[in-house]
């Protein structure tokens, strides 16, 4: 009986990894997850491809730093998974009522819950070594006796890790949570939980991206480097892969004894803490409430325009301030944005010459490239979290007072992605670029930014016939122009840039771009409003579109169909 229920429970609880309330009725779970493997696997490939034009003839060093980099990279995307699914280790006040009537222990709700999980954070560490788990261990079976004894070592060796180095993320992000929630109160646990999520994110993309090159067996022995690699434990698994694959070397002694011990801990440690507080927690979320009464502050909003939009700007900023979980999200999407910014200067610049100021006060490309592409990031981002509800049972509210054309709340709209994402960032960059470098080519810069922000903003909004976090969310469309604009915004921001660095300096240049710029936005604002005024009205639903279309032609089987005169005259009928 209770094999049963846990099969039961486990099958529901992996469906439910995705919030089943934010999705459409035409949402398909299963296919959701196959896209994330999908994506995954081509992530994979990536990793892989280019060693057709190495020819396979590899130096030991570069090895050692695609073993480091392919460990590091699984790590990071267990870690932040696991973070996105915090709200799903534990049952919520829904689960709790319907289950707690039933003949069903609470060990064999535990048991399904973190199964479930695992299998989720499995297929993730599955896909993303897909191919590159087969292909690599042929290679990195030149470290060890070599032969097809070396290769399936080296196979052997390597899953092991990868499996033991996810194990190691998932146990550190059960036991942050886990005592998180022993300490503290249930409702103060709730609202700290979101913080506690969104300074992992970044500690894990900031890690991942910043940390040093030190997979040389002379940077590993440094006395130097001893204490920050105590401090890194994607290098502890890069000698584990070492030991195990059978090619240790004295430099990697203490790296294999820090994972070990590492991985004891923070399997003891996780699992415990999150045990503890699971039987602990149980009775409290039906009997608490989620939240804490907030204190009493002055009743006073400020004004974006008109009455419609003023009222969904502050319910757009208010929704993301109080959803923990689109709060997460925005987290996990501008974390992407600022590791793929921070990668980008960080291999572009000396961060040793720029703290010192030996560029003489020149502003360098790469800045400009990362303010661009810290702006696009920021768009989409809120684009993408505003797309989905936040609570999809009270959007009758707003379907019963939809009294406006669509324009008027895509201006509304509109307004809301400048207060949300062009605002902030525009102003942080203006800070830092008038403080580092105060010259008249950063103000137009900053200029030029503003226009990019507005060009971004109409173009997301192209076909968003939406109120924010009102719409149900249909995830795994498919859309082959998502390939082109993800090739465009990793391409043209640096050609853009350096374009503009040369420009900057010459007053007839900086106009003709000003003026491209500045008619391009006039175009998509254009088109977006056009595609607008066409619409019947807003969506709440999402839906697939239909592949088969009906012509709902009359019929009536009471009349005969009139036969032809050579059908007539063969006799067939």
């Amino acid at each position: 009986m209770e094999r049963r229920q846990f099969r039961v429970l486990y099958r529901t609880f992996l469906m439910r990894v995705i919030d089943l309330e934010l999705l459409s009725a035409d949402a398909d779970t299963s296919r959701l997850l196959a896209q994330f493997a999908a994506l995954f696997a081509g992530m994979s490939f990536l990793f892989t491809f280019w060693i057709i034009a190495s020819g396979g003839a590899l130096p030991r060093d570069f090895l050692w730093l695609m073993e480091h980099f392919l460990i590091a990279t699984t790590m990071v995307v267990v870690g932040l998974f696991s973070v996105l699914c915090w709200d799903s280790i534990f049952p919520d006040r829904r689960d709790v009522l319907v289950l707690a009537p039933l003949p069903v222990r609470a060990r064999t709700l535990f048991r399904a819950k973190i199964a479930a999980l695992i299998s989720a954070l499995s297929l993730s560490v599955l896909s993303l070594n897909s191919i590159s788990g087969l292909i690599w261990p042929f290679l990195f079976s030149a470290t060890n006796e070599g032969g097809l004894l070396g290769i399936l070592h080296a196979l052997a060796a390597y899953w092991a890790t990868m499996i033991l180095a996810g194990l190691f993320m998932f146990c550190c992000v059960l036991g942050v949570q886990g005592a998180a929630s022993q300490l503290l109160p249930r409702q103060h646990f709730l609202r700290l939980s979101a913080l506690l999520q969104i300074a992992v994110f970044f500690l894990f993309f900031g890690v991942y991206i910043l940390e040093p090159s030190l997979e040389t067996p002379r940077a590993l022995t440094a006395p130097e480097n001893q204490r920050l690699l105590a401090w890194l434990p994607s290098y502890w698994f890069l000698g584990l892969f070492q030991q195990l694959n059978g090619s240790m070397f004295p430099a990697f002694a203490p790296l294999v004894r820090r994972a070990w011990e590492g991985l004891a801990v923070a399997l003891f440690g996780g699992m415990a803490s999150i045990l503890m507080a699971y039987f602990r927690t149980m009775g409290k979320i039906v009997e608490d409430p989620d939240i804490v009464p907030g204190a009493h502050r002055a009743n006073w909003s400020p004004r974006f325009g008109t009455l419609l939009q003023t009222s969904v700007v502050l319910f757009s900023v208010r929704t993301l301030l109080r959803s923990r979980q689109h709060r997460v999200l925005l987290s996990f999407c501008l974390g992407s944005g600022l590791a793929i910014v921070l990668a980008y200067v960080k291999t572009a610049l000396d961060l040793q010459r720029l703290l010192h100021r030996a560029t003489g006060g020149a502003a360098d490309v790469s800045f400009f490239v990362a303010s661009l592409w810290a702006m696009c990031f920021a768009i989409l981002g809120v684009r993408f979290v505003i797309s989905m509800p936040h609570m999809l049972r009270a959007n009758w509210i707003f379907r019963m007072t939809e009294i406006h054309s669509v324009t008027a709340y895509l201006a509304a709209i509109r307004r809301s992605l400048w207060v949300l994402a062009v605002t902030p960032v525009w102003l942080f960059f203006c800070i830092f670029f008038l403080l580092r470098w105060p010259a008249w080519p950063i103000v137009g810069h900053l200029v030029l930014l503003g226009l990019v922000g507005a060009i971004v903003v109409e173009l997301s909004l192209y076909g968003f016939h939406k109120l924010p976090f009102t719409c149900s969310w249909l995830p795994g469309q498919p859309k082959v122009r998502l390939v082109s604009w993800g090739c465009l915004l990793v391409l043209v921001p640096p050609i853009a840039g350096g374009l503009e660095k040369r420009r900057l300096d010459q007053p007839l240049g900086y106009v003709c771009m000003f003026v491209l710029l500045a008619c391009i936005a006039a175009y998509v604002r254009w088109r977006t409003v056009a595609s607008a005024r066409s619409a019947e009205g807003l969506i709440f639903e999402e839906e697939y579109r239909p592949e088969l279309f009906s012509l709902n032609l009359p019929r009536n089987e009471s009349i005969p169909l009139p036969l032809s005169a050579d059908v007539e005259r063969s006799g067939i009928c």
